[in-house]
């Protein structure tokens, strides 16, 4: 079976609706359009979110907040997901993400204290929390700053 062999299943498919081709079809003249108006005529429409001059609704709604653009937003990974590599292996944020713990690496990566590590890595990370350098290191592992 080929790509261009490949055909619906019969019933799954309905054929469009002849519009415009004689009154005795149930769709002449007008083609489903109803009488007059915008919306009746070729290329009349109205833009998305128009309501006919009254100030539309996504205008109407207050904003709120803004986007710090000198933010710096960062991954965090916990102490306790450190556990499924061998003692002694050196963690990096490019393991991390080869290893899919980490599905992209915004401005770098956090290591929060939650839980607990039983292995002694060499952990290297943009930032640490207090408790998770703590933690790293009563396993007899260290904790790098990049």
């Amino acid at each position: 079976m080929k790509l261009h062999e490949l055909r619906a299943v019969p019933g799954a498919t309905n054929a469009p609706k002849r519009k415009g081709r004689g009154t005795a079809t149930g769709q002449g003249k007008t083609a489903g359009r109803g009488m007059n108006g915008q919306k009746s005529r070729s290329g009349g429409s109205v833009r998305l979110g128009f309501e006919g001059g009254q100030m539309p609704l996504y205008r109407r709604i207050p904003k709120r907040g803004f986007t710090n653009l000198f933010g710096t937003e960062y991954t965090t990974l916990n102490v306790s997901d450190l556990n499924r590599f061998e003692a002694g292996t050196v963690v990096t944020p490019e393991m991390l993400q080869e290893v899919g713990m980490v599905k992209q690496v915004k401005d770098g990566i956090k290591i929060l204290g939650n839980g607990n590590i039983d292995v002694a890595l060499t952990v290297q990370a943009q930032k640490f929390s207090k408790t998770a350098v703590e933690k790293i290191e009563a396993a007899g592992g260290k904790a790098e700053v990049l």
